[in-house]
């Protein structure tokens, strides 16, 4: 029965490659990808209601110490207090608009007494790598408009260190601040702040993402016409096997011989007599 050769070690090992490829697209690669999609368009929404929304107070946007999410992140945040340059920290490795980057990370009481962290934006690194002097943030109490952010996280969980690329300044591999609170010893709220432009302390404002949708739900629909094509291809050669002929088929047709091999037969057998 030629339904056999669905037996055979070949077509078992393709057939498992091929049906791994189609559930790995349809279960694993297009949910992420619409999952970025979702994710993009809860940016954008937050992102726009930002640009034309008030800045609101960190308890009205963030009550009891709630941490920035989707629906809170990029939102404005009017806070009053004084800054605290003795816990500062700079994010290290980071790129701005392609280029390299330091971004400095700021303790800051608000006057209600709660400690936050203020990220102040960028500072770009000299020729050795290091980063270039920037201005302390302004003693004495200020007012500032922020955004809300939710902590960057390190897989390996590291503290922040020293070294001579930032003149002996504690620096991060993160924007985190717990990372920042075990630095300084403070008691720092989770979640940071990021300065809006012209604002007091601000260094380089960093740029806020673009709206557009992005790619992802293109890659999405990708991934699935993907897996369905390795079925239907699977599907396809399984067809064809089933009839005479198959690349797996034991006994295959005999090749019609080319005139040259029909002479050569020829010249053989008068040799031959």
């Amino acid at each position: 029965m030629r339904l056999k050769f669905l037996l055979k070690p070949g077509w078992l090992a393709l057939t498992l490659v091929v049906f791994t490829f189609a559930i790995t697209c349809f279960t694993l690669l297009a949910p992420w990808q619409f999952s970025r999609n979702t994710e993009r368009e809860h940016q954008n929404a937050a992102l726009r209601e930002s640009f034309s929304g008030q800045p609101r107070s960190l308890e009205e946007l963030l009550p009891n110490g709630a941490v920035p999410d989707q629906r809170t992140e990029w939102h404005l945040v009017a806070m009053k207090g004084t800054y605290l340059p003795e816990g500062e920290v700079m994010a290290r490795l980071r790129s701005v608009q392609g280029e390299a980057a330091f971004e400095v990370l700021t303790p800051f009481r608000t006057v209600e007494g709660t400690i936050v962290l203020v990220d102040r934006g960028y500072v770009r690194l000299d020729d050795k790598s290091r980063a270039l002097p920037f201005a302390p943030p302004p003693a004495g109490t200020v007012d500032i408009v922020t955004r809300a952010r939710h902590d960057e996280k390190d897989g390996k969980n590291r503290d922040a260190f020293a070294d001579e690329s930032t003149g002996g300044k504690l620096q991060s591999y993160v924007v985190d601040s717990q990372v920042v609170a075990r630095a300084a010893k403070l008691d720092i709220r989770p979640g940071y702040f990021q300065l809006d432009v012209n604002q007091p302390g601000v260094l380089g404002a960093l740029p806020l993402p673009q709206t557009d949708a992005g790619p992802f739900f293109s890659y999405a629909l990708q991934w699935i016409a993907f897996g369905a094509m390795a079925l239907m291809g699977w599907l396809y050669f399984t067809v064809r096997e089933l009839k005479p002929g198959g690349a797996l088929a034991t006994e295959r047709p005999q090749r019609r011989k080319s005139v040259a091999e029909m002479l050569a037969e020829d010249e053989r057998s008068e040799v031959a007599t």
